[in-house]
């Protein structure tokens, strides 16, 4: 093997977004294109020399070659040691668990999370920091600025290792150890949630599917689930990880795990149904007959948390995203804690975490998550879950139900409009923005605005800020409708509408109906139709 430094020329597209650098498979399958990016974030790492290094992905298409492709240029970098997963794999979560316990100066997370996979689907390459989080913005931006100037790349010629074999080999002077992806993870939950109380609960006769949507979770979840809770084989379904995610839009939602949906508001359902995504970060909880929102999701654990052992000592605050519902909020105020809202991004998570102001946190779009990483962890939230229905010994729907009979509930949606052109989503965020002083007092749909923004964050602990973040609309009928284009797809522009109302009296009813009047204002009052040319949004969740 031989150190090469090759000639290259920089790409212009090469902007990280919220999660990483996101592109279609052929975007990056360009000659250089996966090179010159993993070389950018290497040459932003100061003091590399010697370090540990985390690789590993969600196993979809692609994920193998650029795991090989980092090792060789991480080598050619002078990093002492690669930390990797077997088989290239390691969700998100286990990656940020495996950089923190081993003291690593980051990671490289290879997912396009809950987006489709397969060689005309989507890749990712993400760069987590020390703390085991994404790399904030300053960071982000610095790995921007060297990739557009980038002109040669540093890496090893030599062959692929093999990456199914435990053990150590070396690449050129530097460790590549291959890791079980599962076992650190596996030893955090374990000092995290009552193993025995839910051993017990499988044990009782209790039934779960766990759909793992034939991604990477599955490996974990075999192995916590059926091996170490004894929960009944074949509790985890679409256990083995593919390329292409089975043909599916790995995403835990009702939508795309219909089938998991479905059999929990069938006749015989299971006790407790729980999904999660492409790279195991998101979760999906469904309970007899009754979908769980994520934002009453994130609110009922924080209520319960206190029944498990790793947070017997109570909750340090909560956070949640300034899209997710407010219900966590009441919480928060019930427990005499904070609650912060940030920005939509799991790196402004970060900071309120490293500072000890938060340990529970979470958003709309399925991610839950508390100070044991710096990600998201869909399967640490249904084993949470899992560890208060053992505890209390009620039913996952009464639990639902006692907590909106406590707090009152937040009836919530959220409408995706997808791949709509960029320049008619852009004009509909800047025709809101122009239209903010004349919102407040007009009448719309029934419903009266009280208050209208353009969401601006300033970190508590850092004092940075971060400006067009959404738009907020405010209703006299404690209702709230926020608009934001999404950074996590791969073409075109998402549009996202998330409408909620909050009702103390009505806890049972139809969340459509109840919801129809903020629907209504929402899209007269983006245009969103005139605008977009879509009467409909493409997903409704």
């Amino acid at each position: 093997m031989a150190l090469k430094t090759v000639p290259t020329q920089p790409f212009p597209d090469q902007k990280p977004g919220t999660s990483g650098l996101r592109k279609k498979v052929p975007v990056f399958r360009q000659t250089h294109y996966v090179e010159n990016f993993v070389q950018a974030i290497f040459d932003t790492i100061a003091d590399k020399g010697g370090q540990t290094l985390v690789i590993g992905g969600d196993g979809r298409f692609l994920n193998r070659t650029v795991v090989q492709t980092a090792i060789r240029i991480a080598a050619a970098n002078g990093f002492g040691r690669v930390l990797v997963g077997q088989g290239g794999l390691l969700s998100t979560p286990a990656a940020s668990c495996v950089i923190r316990k081993h003291g690593a100066i980051g990671g490289l997370v290879l997912s396009a999370s809950h987006n489709p996979g397969g060689p005309e689907g989507d890749f990712g390459i993400k760069f987590n920091t020390r703390n085991g989080g994404p790399a904030p913005e300053s960071v982000t931006a610095a790995i921007f600025e060297r990739a557009k100037n980038i002109t040669a790349y540093r890496i090893i010629d030599g062959p692929d290792l093999d990456l199914d074999r435990l053990g150590d080999v070396t690449v050129e002077g530097m460790t590549v150890t291959v890791i079980d992806p599962v076992a650190d993870y596996a030893a955090l939950m374990r000092e995290l949630v009552d193993f025995e109380a839910i051993r017990a609960l499988f044990a009782g006769g209790f039934r779960m599917r766990f759909d793992a949507m034939s991604a990477v979770t599955g490996p974990y979840a075999k192995a916590i689930l059926e091996g170490a809770l004894g929960a009944a084989p074949g509790t985890v379904v679409n256990a083995v990880p593919q390329e292409d995610f089975g043909g599916h839009h790995p995403d835990p939602n009702p939508v795309h795990a219909k089938d998991l949906f479905d059999l929990m508001h069938g006749a015989d359902s299971p006790d407790f149904g729980a999904a999660s995504d492409g790279d195991g970060d998101r979760n999906m909880i469904v309970a007899p007959g009754l979908f769980v929102t994520p934002s009453d999701s994130l609110a009922i654990l924080a209520a319960h948390a206190h029944r498990a052992p790793g947070y017997a000592g109570g909750l340090a605050g909560i956070a949640r995203s300034m899209p997710t519902s407010r219900a966590a909020d009441r919480v928060a105020a019930s427990l005499g804690i904070r609650a912060y809202e940030t920005p939509t991004g799991w790196k402004f998570f970060g900071n309120l975490l490293d500072a000890g102001l938060i340990t529970l946190c979470g958003e709309e779009s399925a991610g839950t998550g508390s100070n044991h990483v710096r990600e998201k962890d869909g399967l640490w939230a249904v084993l949470l879950w899992l560890n208060i229905l053992a505890v209390t010994g009620e039913r996952a729907d009464a639990i639902v139900r006692a907590h909106w009979a406590d707090f009152g509930r937040d009836y919530y949606t959220r409408h995706d409009y997808e791949e709509i052109e960029s320049e008619a989503a852009e004009r509909l965020m800047q025709g809101l923005r122009d239209a903010l002083a004349s919102l407040p007092g007009r009448s719309v749909a029934g419903l009266t605005v009280a208050s209208a923004d353009d969401f601006r964050y300033v970190d508590p602990v850092d004092g940075s800020v971060t400006e067009r973040q959404g738009i907020r609309i405010g209703f006299a009928e404690d209702a709230r409708v926020v608009y934001r284009l999404s950074g996590t797809g791969t073409a075109g522009a998402t549009l996202r509408v998330y409408i909620e109302r909050y009702d103390r009296d009505r806890l049972d009813a139809d969340p459509a109906a109840v919801l129809a009047p903020v629907v209504e204002a929402a899209r007269a009052i983006a245009r969103i139709a005139e605008i977009t040319g879509r009467s409909e949004p493409s997903v409704v969740t």
